[in-house]
């Protein structure tokens, strides 16, 4: 029995400690941490407002002083968590309408039986109640200007296009309520009825001006919200990382302007820097910023970032031309072994 026992334990305890050290680590790490908010703005998103702040200093008369320039950026952030705060508010907005539905119909002078048995079941929906008693959400909506610029007219009418959905017509025959379903049926708002509606957009634009620049964002981040709405808080949906990335990233620009055109302008060949278009400059500043004061970021991340931000907000030509011009600043610092990236205060 003892040499029985002695056999298992000798072909267990490797099998044990291989384990312990391969994967232990990652199982205590993804299963056993303690729970955490997503955040949610991307550095991509970030670089661009960064980029907008630069070009709002660039052409404003007198000059926007670095504290200035800071608290605009830290503008364009709030902008952010207020439009993605609107777009979960008004999601929920439709699916409660069910509820004023009946209420309008039941108190009509004739109400027909139809009327009287409108189905609220959506007004219940345990993942929408799961969102609206979330603390942060009441909170970003009690500070925000949310319900001033909420258009009821429009709220009803996509209530309407759902209510004549046979998505919605399956939802409500479910006699259940799985969470599956619960979350879509939301999803099937947002993305069917919401964002492909032309006077919604019309009426996002209206009071976010930024609104092509940060819908791919928002898209992916209510897509993620509705997957797990308990993650997220909506006081602080971008890091302290980020949100010190970017300021950090603003400063560099401005302060290290002159350093950084000293660097750019010999690389521009026959082209006058005064006829460059602006986001090119500015792209080109930022991007050298990055490759020599940001530790953490990869230089082939950066130029390729600065590359297809070149593509998407200026000429047809800026994604070749900043390409050429960062690849030939880094390739010359490399080559002189001055690509040590340190924060400039540091030096």
């Amino acid at each position: 029995m003892a040499l029985c026992c002695q056999l298992i334990f000798d072909f267990i305890m490797p099998i044990l400690q291989s384990w312990i050290k391969n994967y232990a680590p990652v199982f205590f790490k993804v299963y056993l941490r303690p729970k955490q908010f997503f955040t949610m703005i991307s550095r991509r998103n970030i670089r661009v407002k960064v980029m907008q702040t630069l070009y709002t200093v660039e052409t404003s008369q007198p000059v926007i002083p670095l504290d200035k320039a800071l608290g605009l950026l830290e503008t364009h952030f709030e902008q952010s968590r207020q439009l993605f705060t609107y777009l979960v508010y008004f999601l929920t907005e439709v699916a409660r309408y069910a509820e004023t539905d009946s209420l309008k119909r039941a108190s009509k002078h004739l109400p027909t039986q139809q009327d009287l048995q409108v189905n609220t079941k959506i007004s219940g929906n345990t993942v929408l109640w799961q969102i609206l008693e979330e603390a942060s959400f009441k909170a970003s909506i009690d500070d925000s200007r949310i319900k001033q610029i909420e258009d009821v007219e429009m709220i009803r009418k996509i209530y309407q296009q759902l209510t004549a959905s046979e998505e919605y017509q399956t939802y409500i025959d479910l006699l259940s309520r799985d969470k599956k379903d619960e979350k879509e049926i939301l999803t099937f708002i947002f993305s069917t009825l919401m964002l492909p509606n032309e006077d919604f957009i019309s009426h996002i634009e209206d009071f976010f001006i930024h609104w092509d620049d940060d819908a791919d964002m928002m898209n992916l981040m209510i897509l993620n919200f509705l997957q797990k709405p308990a993650n997220y808080n909506f006081q602080d949906i971008i890091s302290k990382e980020k949100k010190e990335f970017g300021m950090g990233l603003l400063r560099t620009a401005i302060e290290k302007k002159d350093f950084c055109l000293e660097l750019i302008k010999p690389k521009l060949k026959n082209w006058d820097a005064e006829r460059i278009a602006m986001l090119d400059m500015i792209l080109m500043r930022m991007g050298v910023c990055e490759l020599l004061y940001f530790e953490t970021i990869p230089t082939k991340v950066s130029i390729n970032e600065y590359i297809d931000l070149a593509k998407d907000y200026s000429t047809p030509q800026s994604g070749q031309f900043v390409n050429g011009i960062l690849d030939n600043i880094h390739k010359e610092k490399e080559q002189a072994g001055q690509l040590k990236k340190v924060d400039y205060k540091k030096q």
